[in-house]
């Protein structure tokens, strides 16, 4: 089965992205970290349920990766975007059977976190970038239970595709979340979260 695990918005600069994401929201996000496998460093927002929020850029000092960066951020350009949906699995591999446009097995970790995840080779997800990142977590440790309260929830994520349909379908026998709303429409992530002052959107 697929869960929701967190949600990723693509921004050029670090900062740029803080930025845009703490007007969006009206909180503050907290410290992240380096992915060193990628050459990306990140920001964090918790949210309720057990999932959270990153802001991720490229790491103007790390070196270059040897291959293609995850979320497809090598090509990313513009104002701070929500660019992923991530979502967790208990058995990647099993997942990657059934989903094998998904990306390849990649290990990481950071600190006392350990995880695999699915990424593409060119970094570009199926369907546009709406199919979901592919995650699972090694043990009991995760992000969200590290991140302080910010009194956000995430009320619904629209995944919209011009093949809609065809992406629910695909996802539905393992994924049953309420709040993932499929639309028809041009490729793109909707994010209503609601927060200590009032419900806002995240695109």
């Amino acid at each position: 089965m697929l869960e929701l695990d967190h949600l990723a918005v693509a921004a050029r600069d670090l900062e740029e992205g803080r930025a845009a994401v703490e007007e969006a929201l009206g909180v503050r996000l907290q410290a992240g970290g380096q992915h060193a496998r990628f050459g990306t460093h990140n920001l964090l927002l918790g949210l309720e349920d057990g999932i959270y929020l990153e802001v991720i850029a490229i790491d103007p000092d790390a070196p270059a990766p040897e291959g293609a960066r995850w979320f497809d951020l090598d090509r990313f350009d513009g104002p701070p975007a929500l660019q992923c949906w991530i979502c967790r699995c208990d058995d990647l591999g099993a997942a990657l059977t059934r989903y094998p446009g998904a990306g390849d097995p990649i290990a990481l970790e950071r600190g006392d976190l350990s995880w695999r995840m699915a990424v593409p080779r060119d970094g570009v997800l199926a369907f546009d970038n709406r199919f979901p990142a592919l995650i699972e977590w090694a043990g009991d440790a995760h992000p969200a239970n590290r991140l302080a309260a910010s009194g956000c929830t995430l009320a619904r994520l629209v995944v919209s595709h011009p093949e809609a349909g065809q992406l629910a379908d695909l996802l539905g026998p393992e994924l049953s979340d309420s709040r993932v709303i499929f639309e028809r429409g041009a490729p793109g992530l909707r994010a209503e979260i609601s927060t200590p002052g009032g419900l806002r959107v995240l695109e």
